[in-house]
């Protein structure tokens, strides 16, 4: 699918709320593509990895040490054959049932999920567009370990567990909140990804990441979503395009110079439909000293700086989405109310000014 966002407004889903209909409130109120929330508040289970990780085989929540980690010793076969079944079961192209329920989310690891259904039951309306989210591959398979505290990307096997139960995970939700919206969009959240080409990731390779992320985007485009991958910090963004990815979210406030490192690959996804979704709303105590004004600046600023490396203007314009620079669920409320004013507050100015 192929649509102009012009400045349309969307979030990462992380929020430091203790109400999960509070929380749902200010997506509805201030987004015009409202998330549901992922709420730290209520403990382990609503962590970024742990939230995701029911249905997995092998996996073991430590909760006097609050970690989670994978049990890979003995014989694990027939769990990981009982596991595959369900998955070629769902997900066969040419006879599974698409019926990803088996890898469902819980009431028990996400509030947010299930208060963002009962917000858009209770509207009564079909939404033009709600969007859901999931840990990558990458970050998550990067940052669980095994029993020797090695992480399971190093483990063919179960990195390739990891990639089905996250595609599954993804259609499952979007399959969910479709009867509500002309349009899921599915964030793919790799915060790992800044640390590529790094001395501690040196082993993981471009053609295996571009692979891992390629697996989960086709699976969201199997139920006709449009898939976006989240990285909050600075990464080769190519690979992302190179991947097949609709929407490459990026923190634009500390790291908007570094898309325009990347011309040629932009300015190919712009032209055939892609979108950039564009972080300029800090999720740090550095929203407290910003207005849209300053805002506005900062943004004009970035994609001035793209459109100078060749990349027509209304373009980038045409094809912008405005984001919080990450999640905010490790700020204070607070603080995290601004963000989703200004996030508010930057897509009207920014509509307006253009005659969106």
């Amino acid at each position: 699918m192929s649509f102009k966002p012009a400045f349309l407004s969307t979030a990462i889903g992380s929020m430091p709320f203790a109400g999960p209909e509070y929380a749902v409130g200010i997506s509805f109120s201030t987004l015009d593509v409202p998330v549901w929330p992922q709420l730290s508040y209520f403990g382990l289970n609503e962590q970024m990895e742990i939230q995701y990780s029911e249905g997995i085989p092998r996996i073991v929540i430590d909760r006097e040490k609050n970690r989670m980690y994978f049990d890979t010793t003995g014989d694990y076969s027939e769990e990981l054959a009982e596991f595959y079944e369900v998955y070629i079961e769902a997900m066969d192209p040419d006879d599974g049932t698409g019926d990803c329920s088996q890898l469902s989310i819980s009431p028990d690891y996400s509030k947010g999920i299930y208060a963002f259904e009962n917000k858009l039951k209770e509207n009564g309306e079909k939404l033009p567009f709600v969007k859901v989210q999931t840990t990558g591959p990458c970050s998550f398979a990067l940052t669980i370990v095994d029993e020797n505290k090695r992480a399971i990307y190093y483990n063919e096997e179960f990195r390739d567990i990891v990639v089905k139960a996250i595609a599954m995970k993804c259609r499952w939700q979007i399959q969910k909140f479709q009867p509500y919206a002309e349009k899921v969009i599915c964030f793919i959240d790799e915060p790992i990804l800044s640390a590529f080409g790094s001395s501690t990731y040196l082993t993981v390779t471009r053609e295996e990441v571009v692979g891992l992320l390629s697996e989960v985007i086709d699976a969201v485009h199997a139920d006709d979503a449009l898939a976006g991958i989240h990285c909050c910090g600075n990464t080769e963004w190519s690979i992302l395009i190179d991947a097949g990815v609709d929407i490459v979210n990026f923190d634009a406030f500390e790291y908007g110079e570094t898309i325009a490192i990347y011309p040629d690959p932009v300015k190919k996804h712009l032209e055939k439909g892609g979108m950039l979704a564009w972080g300029i709303i800090p999720t740090s105590t550095a929203i407290r000293e910003q207005t849209v004004e300053t805002l506005e600046s900062k943004f004009e600023g970035v994609m001035d700086n793209l459109a100078a490396q060749g990349i027509d203007i209304q373009l980038i314009r045409e094809q912008a989405i405005i984001t919080p620079s990450c999640g905010t669920g490790s700020m204070e409320p607070g603080d995290a109310d601004k963000v989703f004013e200004m996030t508010a507050a930057l897509s009207r100015r920014m509509k307006t000014k253009y005659k969106f």
